[in-house]
């Protein structure tokens, strides 16, 4: 089913729509849901750079793309460090970083300082060298910040910036000399391929260890890479499914989506087409369990086969425009900090969470939230060895696609990426395009429609996802690339969905209930977690990587007052209290958050999809912006 969007409420390209607010400073008196969002108090701390519309180049805006990719590479690794040694504000417009294990310090420029963590900084340079020293460039902060950790895995981040950094400038080259490559006949694909940069508080955001060139080129995205499907024949005898997946009622096998999928292709008698990452198929020959099926005639290589599929943000996960599903492909490439293969839990967990939505669960949520949803994932193919061992690997999740060509369902993470456009000298964000957009519209400034934007963005997402968790004890991971909002045509948010298979916390104090709703949960999806460990993750994902990074975004582009923006969170946290989450009470009452950290976990060369999830990561303990 497509994700229509709702018909819009009257006026809100007016300048007294429901939730307008006249500036962003000054609010306009307001008759929607929320109370105007307060005047800040006083100024900014130290360093804080207030959003201009005479903003400096960018040096983004570099014309060598090897250079601008460093300088993000290099802002990436210092945003890290900032975060994860929770640094206070500096006093002037320099950073002093120091550098104890190498005796000297960092003196870095501050274009920008953020509340929310979302800094912009410029080219670095070592304390005590002439001014005529070139900067600082970002393999050589890695080597120093590895070194100031003290552990010997700092050597392997330096190689996987320094790798990231050349897929980022590759991937800048490419889109500037043809920002729009093609049609942009499905809204979708565009926003999954735009991420250039990633994420902003990650040290390797584009590392991909083991792929070629030409391979970059055909997986990759950033490059709007496609390939047909690489496939594979298994006998029953060593297959394993599952499918809760439903057309007009009637159920359908995972064998029978699989064999859709792969019309045409002609397969050995008692078999199944099993589709595989054409990098993955000849990764696996290579493993003695493959090797060994292959022998015994259990499975059979049947190679390239179908029209193209397009790689989504997450490389792994492929989409074609106008077919009934997605494919979370296994991929045993090294992406950010994880090889990204498919666990039996994970498969379980996509169908489970799928069978638990229909107990009933997703028409109460509906009725309260009609414009959220979460992209199901209700069926799956794996492999076993003769044994009935799992063979890691060998397998794939069937996801629905809900999204239409015309549907413009945008990830956060996306909706916030600097990219080049058509026709334009400068990177911007999506999101920075259609709040210049809305208020040339609606003759408003811009700060105030960001402000608007927020609070819609908090009402159609956020608060669905935490009346989730108060009204069944289930927390989403949603963090920016997980969590998709639905755009008006206007491009107001009026919905949104969540999506990952991986990414659920059923919490244990819940347990009985959930039992209730669905007998055997988590029996073979290893989902419950404790309490404890869900608030930290949860407070993460949803209130730090989510809807802080949001504001950050905001305030780093220009487009609004940070402060402003976390006075709109503070009241709507107190408003959302009432959905039984304990979040908005964590996030409104605690001084400190607990926060992922992700340049410690890659110096600890911790693989997040491995090991029991309270030490996949690194933590670290932040100030809360919204108490400081």
């Amino acid at each position: 089913m497509n994700a229509t969007p709702a018909p819009e409420a009257s006026g809100t390209d007016a300048p007294h729509g429901p939730l307008a607010v006249e500036q962003a400073v000054v609010p306009r008196q307001h008759t929607g849901p929320y109370d105007p969002l307060p005047t800040p108090g006083p100024a900014a701390p130290a360093g804080h750079a207030a959003p201009s519309s005479g903003a400096p180049e960018d040096h983004l805006d570099d014309p060598d793309p090897r250079r601008a990719a460093d300088l993000a590479a290099t802002e990436n690794l210092l945003r890290c460090w900032v975060r994860e040694r929770n640094l206070p504000a500096p006093a002037s417009a320099t950073l002093r970083v120091p550098l104890d294990a190498s005796g000297t310090a960092l003196q870095v420029p501050v274009i920008h300082w953020s509340l929310t963590g979302w800094h912009r900084f410029g080219a670095p340079a070592l304390e005590g060298l002439p001014a005529t020293a070139p900067p600082v460039d970002a393999v050589t902060v890695a080597a120093l910040l590895g070194r100031e950790t003290g552990r010997s895995e700092g050597t392997e981040l330096v190689g996987r910036v320094a790798d990231s950094v050349l897929r980022t400038a590759e991937f800048i080259t490419a889109r500037r000399r043809r920002p729009n490559p093609g049609p942009e006949s499905d809204l979708f694909l565009t926003a999954e391929q735009s991420l250039l940069l990633g994420h902003p508080l990650h040290p390797t955001p584009k590392s991909r260890e083991g792929l070629s060139e030409t391979e970059t080129h055909r997986y990759s995205p950033e490059l709007h890479g496609s390939f047909p499907l690489h496939w594979a024949a298994v006998d029953r005898a060593v297959l394993v499914t599952d499918s809760a997946w439903t057309e007009q009622g009637r159920p359908v096998s995972a064998e029978q989506l699989s064999t859709g999928l792969a019309e045409g292709l002609a397969i050995p008698p008692g078999t199944v087409p099993l589709p595989l990452h054409p990098w993955q198929a000849r990764e696996l020959l290579h493993r003695p369990a493959v090797a060994s099926l292959l022998d015994a005639g259990l499975l059979h290589d049947l190679g390239a086969h179908g029209a193209p599929w397009h790689p989504t943000s997450s490389v792994r996960t492929v989409h074609r425009p106008g077919s009934r599903a997605m494919l979370k492909l296994s991929l045993g490439v090294r992406i950010t900090n994880s090889r990204r293969e498919n666990l039996r839990k994970e498969l379980h967990r996509g169908v489970e969470v799928h069978r638990l939505l229909r107990t009933g669960l997703v028409d109460q949520w509906q009725a309260a939230h009609p414009g959220f949803d979460i992209v199901r994932d209700p069926a799956w193919l794996a492999v076993d060895t003769q044994d009935g061992a799992p063979v890691p690997g060998l397998d794939v999740m069937i996801r629905h696609n809900p999204f239409g060509a015309a549907d413009d369902a945008v990830c956060v993470a996306a909706l916030t990426a600097p990219r080049p456009w058509p026709g334009a000298t400068r990177m911007r964000s999506r999101l920075a395009d259609l709040v210049t957009r809305l208020a040339a519209r609606t003759g408003r400034p811009t700060a105030a429609v960001s402000a608007e934007w927020f609070l819609r963005y908090l009402d159609q997402v956020v608060r669905p996802v935490l009346w989730l968790d108060g009204t069944a004890g289930v927390a989403l991971e949603a963090h920016q690339q997980n969590t998709l909002v639905l755009l008006s045509p206007e491009g107001w948010p009026i919905g949104g969905r969540y999506r990952d298979n991986q990414g659920y916390y059923f919490r244990e104090s819940r347990r009985e209930e959930l039992e209730k709703r669905l007998p055997g949960i988590g029996g073979v999806s290893d989902t419950f977690v404790s309490d404890r460990v869900t608030d930290e993750r949860f407070a993460y994902y949803l209130g730090i990587n989510n809807v802080l990074g949001l504001i950050g975004a905001f305030g780093a582009q220009g487009l609004a007052d940070e402060r402003v923006l976390l006075a709109g969170f503070r009241q709507f946290l107190g408003s959302a209290t009432a959905l039984g989450s304990p979040l908005p009470h964590r996030l409104l009452e605690a001084a400190t958050l607990r926060c992922k950290a992700n340049l410690l976990t890659r110096v600890h060369g911790l693989d997040e999809l491995v090991g029991p999830v309270d030490t996949q990561s690194v933590y670290v303990t932040i100030t809360n912006p919204l108490r400081s």
